[in-house]
Formats: structure tokens, C-alpha cells, sequence
């Protein structure tokens, strides 16, 4: 111990005087720290820490006690693939430790303080080495190793899920499922817990049925719009249609043909869309946020508004609307688009069906009649009988509506034109449910499937890609009037930015040429010739622009449009902006009408008939990479196929056991936010079918596709019976492992919609009509209520619902 050399308590002079006992700094250095080794060490971290006037203090590193620097490590050199997670595990002897990452390209380390962190391996085009430091100390000392990961491209990293029939949701293993949105969720505060039991009510603050397309839009922790947002944002999804059977205790019932009034509001109001706040907790739950001012239905009686050519004219005028610019409601709302300016949009697709219109031939037109035969307005009763229902309230015109018979003296007396105020896109504001949905009528009446937009490049004009619903119909695209401009993706008055691009342009149809080129068909009035005459329909002549788009299949009949096999979902790859399309199947198709973009026709057991029953998917580029363009190429990217079936015919692309579907449907791109969306996006494929359900259940695949032109030309021979005949063909190169089954549903369900949150973290797949096929007292499927154990009650009703689907290691969904 140090003598006392000053008895002085205070001293101005040069000497200090403090009375302490307690050692100098040059005595503190000597004892406790080597200049010497810190600085051999290396470590910015440590030196920090140490602080530069503790070293100053230091008398000549010879001088003082060398103490050994820890030993270190930072592991072996390794590899991962884009969107996975790398654990970085150092080992030191020290106290305390750190990582830094030194060169490649940056990534954002989960911690950086002690033996192990984490990150998520960024988007790379090439083998990438990315360099890390591992640093340590103890008393004082330091020392550090590196490590090296090299990241290579991203690959599908999953093995693939086997084909089932089980009533589960079947995801890798590896995932983890969990449910939200399940038919009849209460999204208003004190709405009860649904029964399930056919004696709810209320749906219009309820989830409703048949879930189809859906879409995130992300918000803030102050609730505000937020495109990075993955942990909070709205859900939005569409509800297309209904098992009638679960919705009653004991089905659906009538009286006389009458349908009860309480019954029939159901159903109408299970129909629409939904608008739900989600949000994930610190343990990676997800839950819907019941009582969130956001969260709104869009049922077949909201208000909505017509924008664009159509509106005001008398193709829209009802007793309802006399002025032809309002309405009521969206129905059979399918796939969806998307803006930039975060607005959603949910598309009327098989809409026809549901309205009554029989016996009234006399007093139609001859080009009414021409008009509604084309849409399929022809139902002696509508689909599930609304029009029947006598209200308690003799004014109210719910019911009435969907007579679209002509039996008053003119339109505005009756709602013969109810038909025509249904076949549009329909634009929403997730965000604001005070505003009316719009409906975009530059884009056309049809069946439509989704809308989805191509790239939007500044000072060109946007387009989005549509298809119509049903065999033997086309492929559209719509462009704006409007070049774009890069500032209106922030806008606040978002459905003005609507009003902006999607009420004025041009509307176009696809011609797919047997060279696998194509064209864009303008419809325009005066571009347009008249259509003409065909089996018992008179010549159409075109009177107005307002006619073709609100008669637009009658308008690509006349310029002679390629009638595809039942064109639904489009998809535009981000990066090479290459438009997708599904063509689900088409049971008309025969060895005798058969073409380039749609060139098989074979028999597939147990069918004993001829027809493309599997379906497939084309893609097309347009000319000179632009949304303007008026040409493009093609070719098929892959044939849905069963992998046992002849593959010089139909199973074209070469699919195994992995990866064999048919009936494609659904389709998405990742998101360009993360890594499932960069250099070669993830595409998802979903399927709707019913030729590979003795084999499996509904199914997504994830795949990574090359571009138009990867492949070359074929020839198909088709055989039906005695008749054998050949198509050339433009086909992609097989997909091989780049095609794997992600996902298979429960029993009866569709696959259809899909997204992801921005960090592709999370995925959203929804589940539609499981147990389609079976009663009230007998459901053929008890999914959800299966999901867990893969059984539940006998008597327990399933229920469409969205499943969020994560990586157990939190890595990027799908690779």
C-alpha cells in the first residue's frame, strides 16, 4: 500500500495536496492496462471504450505489465442464399464482445454486442462475400477475428410439400400457420363472437365469405399511411361469393319460391369486401384489431360512385340512380390491382348471374338482346332467388333490384339497367372509409378477373393488365391518358390520383399471333368495326365510346380478339416487367380449335371428354419494355399437367411429383422491398380446380421464372378418337426446380389470394370455400377448426379465412 507523502489538506501551489489514499493514474495504468497490447489489439470498439486519455496516461509500453489478449474466433467461413438467416457465433475468452461488419454489402446486424448475432442475407445477382468482425476484450486487453459469408442468389429454399387431401393447410416444414379472418369474425366493437351455427346476423360488420384476392397496406404506429410498415397495416380482401348452406341453420329456404327476407340479407351482405387492421405482437402473433376505426365492409348496398365515360349516360340509369351516376355496391369481387398512390382494386366478376331477366323479350331491342345474351344475363331467377323476397318495408328496393326485367314504361322505372352498374373496377381508399368506391369505367365492363398495373416510369403512360372470367374470352389493357409523375405516389387525396389516371384512355385487346408476336386492338370508337351477325345474333353497331366500354366483349368479338382458355390473374414480373396471365381451363377447347396461345386438347381420366382441362400460363413482354407499347411477344411458361400424364402432349413442361397442378389461378409477384422480389422475383401460383382433386387438394406453388424467349418452338399433336392434328407453339424453358408446391389446403377449398408484408417476412394466402360440397348437418370439411389437429366435430361448419404462414427462423417466406 501507497505511504501518505502530503499531510496538507489544500494547496494552490504545483503540488497536489489532496489527503487520498488512493492511486495515481500513471499507478493505475501500470497495474491495469498495456498501451502495448490495446493497440496490438486493433479494436475501435475497445479502445472507445477504454477512452484515449486512459492510453495518454500510460508511461512507454515497455514500461508496463503485458497481460494476454483474449483468444478469439469468429467461426468458419460461410454460405447462404438471398432472404435467408445467417447466424454469425463467435468464442472468445474475454468479458466482453462485439460485431462489425467490414465489407460487402451492408446488412442490418440484430445486435451487435455479444458471442451471436443475426441478419438477413440481402439481394444479390452473383456470389457476394460479405467480410464480419469478431472483437473481444478482458482487463483491458483486445483482440479480434474475421469471418467471411458468402451470399449467392436466392433459390427457392424449401422442400417441396407433398400433394394431400388432408383438412389442414399443409405448409413446409420449417413454417408455421396461424388464422385470421375466418367467415363471420366480428370486426366492430361489440358485435359478438360468431356461432357458427347458421343464426348469425349482421354481416356487414362481419368477415365475409369466400375470401378471395387480398392486399397489406402498411400504417404507422400513428395510423398513418406507411409502405415499410410489416408489423401493422389493413388487410383488404374480397369476398366473391357464399356456401349458402352454412349460412342457415339448416340451408337456404323458400316458400313458394319466395325467399325469406332475413336470408336473403345475408347472403347479400356476405358479399364485398373487407377492410381489417392486423397487427403482429412481439412473439410473432398476428391478430386483427376488432374495434379499429379502420375497419369497414363494402357490401353490395354501399354507395358508390361511376367516374370516367360511362357516367351519367342512360346505360346506368335506374329507378334507384335516375341520373345514372350513383349506385349500389360491388358484387362477386374477385382478383384485385393495385396503385402506386395506395388505393385498391377489386374487380366485379361473375356478376351476370345473380339477377333475374326472363320473358321480357318484347320489350327489349334487338341490340339490348345482343348486349345481355353476350353477358349471360339470361337467368330465370338469379342465383340464389333475391328478387323473390317481399320486404317488411314495402319501399325498399334491396331486393327489388336484382329483377333486371323490363316491366315499367321506361328505365328509370324499373332496373333493367341494373345489370349494366356491374362488370367494372371498382377503386377503394383502405384508408379512408368515409369515401365512396369509385367505379372506373374508362376500363371497361366485363368479367373481370384482377387489374394489375405494369411499371410505372416517369413521364410515360401507366397501364393495367386485365382478364375476363370465362372461356373463350380475352386479354385486355388499359393506358392512361396520363404520363406519370413520380410525386402523385404520396398524394393524400388518393382516389383523385384515381380520377386522375383511370378515368381517361385507351382500352385495348390482345391478338396473340402463331409466330408468338402480338398485338394491341384498340377499342375506340370509329377504330372499331361493327360486329357482325353471328348464329342468332343481329349486326352490333357501335354507337358511341360509351358503348364499347359498357358492351366490351361485344367490341373485341368485332375486332377479332384471341379468345383464350378463361383468362383470370395477371401478374407483372417487377423487374423485367413481363406480364403474366393464368388460363384456368377451358372445357370447350378441341383438337379442331386449337392455336398458338392455346394449343392442347387431350383427354385427361377419369374425363372422358377432349378440352384443355388442366390449363396454363402465358406471359408476354412488350415491345421496347414499355406500358405504351401496341405489340408484344410470347410464349407459355409452364402447362398444367399431372406428372404421370404423356409428356409429348400434356405434360409439356415436364412436371414431377413436386410440382405437377392444374387450373392455375391466383398469381403474384414478390415485392421489390425485399429479397423475394429483386434480380429473379418469386412468382406465387395458386390453383381452383377440379380435374386434380381426386389426387389433391388445392395448392400454391412458389416459383422463380426465366423470360419470354427462354424457351423455343413446339409442336403438339392432339388426338381425339380418329382425329389427330398438330399446333406449333411458343414454349418456356421447363421450370424444373424453380417450380415447387409451397402450400396445400383443406377439403373443397380454392387457393386464391395472396400477399406479403414489405420485408417478406409474412404471408397472407386465402382460403376459400373449404367443404363447398357438404350440408349443414353433414360439412365435408371443419377447416378452420381442423387446422391444429386435423380433425373437430362432426357437425362443426367450415369457414373461408386468410392463414398467415411465417418462417419459423424469421427468414424471407419462400427461400
Amino acid at each position: 500500500m501507497n505511504e501518505l507523502t502530503h499531510t496538507f489538506a489544500y494547496s494552490d501551489g504545483d503540488i497536489d495536496t489532496n489527503q487520498s489514499t488512493a492511486l495515481t493514474l500513471n499507478e493505475l495504468a501500470e497495474q491495469r492496462i498495456s498501451r502495448r497490447s490495446a493497440l496490438r489489439g486493433g479494436s475501435a470498439i475497445i479502445a472507445a471504450t477504454l477512452g484515449a486519455s486512459a492510453l495518454a496516461a500510460c508511461d512507454s509500453a515497455e514500461e508496463l505489465e503485458a497481460i494476454p489478449a483474449p483468444t478469439v474466433s469468429a467461426g468458419a467461413n460461410a454460405t447462404a442464399t438471398s432472404g435467408q438467416v445467417v447466424t454469425l457465433t463467435g468464442t472468445s475468452s474475454g468479458t466482453a464482445s462485439a460485431w462489425t461488419q467490414t465489407g460487402g454489402t451492408a446488412v442490418t446486424l440484430n445486435g451487435t454486442t455479444g458471442n451471436t448475432v443475426t441478419f438477413l442475407a440481402p439481394s444479390v445477382a452473383a456470389a457476394t462475400p460479405l467480410t464480419f468482425q469478431f472483437s473481444a476484450s478482458s482487463g483491458g486487453t483486445a483482440a479480434t477475428a474475421s469471418t467471411t459469408v458468402t451470399v449467392s442468389p436466392a433459390t427457392l429454399g424449401f422442400t417441396a410439400v407433398a400433394k394431400n387431401r388432408n383438412d389442414v393447410v399443409t405448409v413446409p416444414t420449417g413454417y408455421t400457420v396461424q388464422v385470421v379472418n375466418r367467415l363471420g369474425d366480428p370486426i366492430a366493437a361489440n358485435v359478438s363472437a360468431y356461432k357458427n351455427d347458421g343464426t348469425d346476423t349482421d354481416f356487414a360488420q362481419r368477415i365475409g365469405d369466400h375470401g378471395d384476392a387480398l392486399y397489406w397496406y402498411g400504417l404507422s404506429a400513428t395510423g398513418a399511411r406507411d409502405d415499410a410498415s410489416s408489423t401493422r397495416g389493413l388487410l383488404v380482401q374480397n369476398h366473391e361469393n357464399i356456401n349458402q348452406q352454412y349460412l342457415h341453420p339448416a340451408g337456404a329456404t323458400n316458400v313458394g319460391g319466395v325467399r325469406p327476407e332475413a336470408e336473403a340479407l345475408k347472403e347479400i351482405e356476405c358479399h364485398g369486401v373487407s377492410v381489417t387492421e392486423v397487427i403482429e405482437s412481439a412473439s410473432r402473433a398476428w391478430s386483427v384489431v376488432q374495434g379499429s376505426s379502420f375497419n369497414r365492409r363494402i357490401t353490395p348496398m354501399t354507395p358508390v360512385v361511376f367516374n370516367g365515360p360511362v357516367r351519367g349516360s342512360d346505360f346506368l340509369k335506374t329507378a334507384f340512380a335516375p341520373e345514372g351516376t350513383t349506385g349500389r355496391g360491388t358484387i362477386n369481387n374477385c382478383a384485385n390491382g393495385v396503385t402506386p398512390w395506395a388505393t385498391n382494386l377489386t374487380c366485379e366478376e361473375n356478376w351476370a348471374g345473380y339477377f333475374r331477366r326472363s320473358g321480357d323479350n318484347a320489350a327489349r331491342s334487338a341490340r339490348e338482346l345482343t348486349a345481355l345474351a353476350r353477358y349471360g344475363v339470361t337467368s330465370a331467377t338469379g342465383n340464389y332467388g333475391w328478387s323473390s323476397v317481399v320486404p317488411a318495408t314495402a319501399t325498399s328496393t334491396i331486393f327489388r333490384r336484382w329483377d333486371a326485367r323490363a316491366t315499367g314504361a321506361s328505365a328509370t322505372a324499373d332496373y333493367r339497367n341494373e345489370p349494366n352498374q356491374f362488370g367494372w373496377v371498382v377503386e377503394i381508399d383502405p384508408y379512408d372509409r368515409a369515401a365512396a368506391p369509385r367505379k372506373r369505367t374508362a376500363l371497361g365492363r366485363m368479367g373481370h378477373e384482377g387489374c394489375w398495373p405494369g411499371a410505372f416510369v416517369a413521364g410515360r403512360k401507366p397501364a393495367w393488365y386485365m382478364g375476363d372470367d370465362a372461356v373463350n374470352e380475352y386479354l385486355y389493357k388499359f393506358v392512361s391518358a396520363t404520363p406519370w409523375v413520380a410525386a402523385d405516389a404520396t398524394s393524400t387525396n388518393r382516389l383523385a390520383m384515381g380520377d386522375k389516371y383511370l378515368d381517361a384512355g385507351t382500352l385495348y385487346v390482345a391478338k396473340f399471333n402463331a409466330d408468338g408476336t402480338g398485338s394491341w386492338a384498340p377499342l375506340t370508337f370509329g377504330s372499331v368495326p361493327n360486329r357482325t351477325a353471328r348464329s342468332t345474333d343481329p349486326e352490333y353497331v357501335f354507337a358511341s365510346q360509351t358503348d364499347i366500354l359498357v358492351n366490351t366483349r361485344l367490341a373485341a368479338d368485332a375486332v377479332g380478339a384471341t379468345p383464350m382458355d378463361r383468362p383470370e390473374w395477371t401478374a407483372v414480373n417487377p423487374v423485367t416487367g413481363e406480364v403474366y396471365l393464368t388460363l384456368t381451363n377451358n372445357s370447350t377447347r378441341t383438337v379442331s380449335n386449337t392455336d398458338a396461345a392455346n394449343p392442347r386438347a387431350y383427354l385427361d381420366p377419369p374425363s372422358t371428354s377432349v378440352s384443355n382441362r388442366n390449363g396454363h400460363v402465358i406471359r408476354l413482354r412488350e415491345t421496347g419494355n414499355t406500358t405504351e407499347a401496341t405489340a408484344f411477344t410470347w410464349d407459355i411458361y409452364v402447362f398444367g399437367a399431372g406428372s404421370d400424364l404423356p409428356a409429348a402432349n400434356v405434360n409439356v413442361s415436364g412436371l414431377t411429383a413436386d410440382n405437377d397442378f392444374s387450373s392455375p389461378d391466383g398469381l403474384y409477384f414478390a415485392r421489390t422491398s425485399n429479397a423475394s422480389g429483386q434480380v429473379k422475383p418469386l412468382l406465387w401460383l395458386q390453383t381452383d380446380d377440379g380435374a386434380f382433386t381426386d389426387v389433391t387438394n388445392n395448392q400454391m406453388l412458389a416459383a422463380m421464372p426465366g423470360t419470354v424467349g427462354d424457351g423455343g418452338a413446339r409442336t403438339i399433336t392432339n388426338t381425339s378418337g380418329a382425329l389427330t392434328t398438330t399446333q406449333a407453339t411458343r414454349i418456356g424453358a421447363a421450370p424444373g426446380a424453380n417450380l415447387k408446391r409451397f402450400l396445400v389446403g383443406p377439403i373443397e377449398c380454392e387457393i386464391t389470394g395472396v400477399d406479403t408484408t414489405p420485408d417478406g417476412r409474412t404471408i397472407f394466402v386465402g382460403i376459400q370455400h373449404p367443404g363447398e360440397g357438404g350440408t349443414p348437418a353433414a360439412p365435408s370439411s371443419h377447416w378452420p377448426d381442423s387446422q391444429a389437429t386435423g380433425t373437430a366435430g362432426a357437425t362443426v361448419r367450415p369457414r373461408s379465412a386468410v392463414v398467415v404462414v411465417t418462417k419459423t427462423d424469421g427468414g424471407v417466406v419462400g427461400l
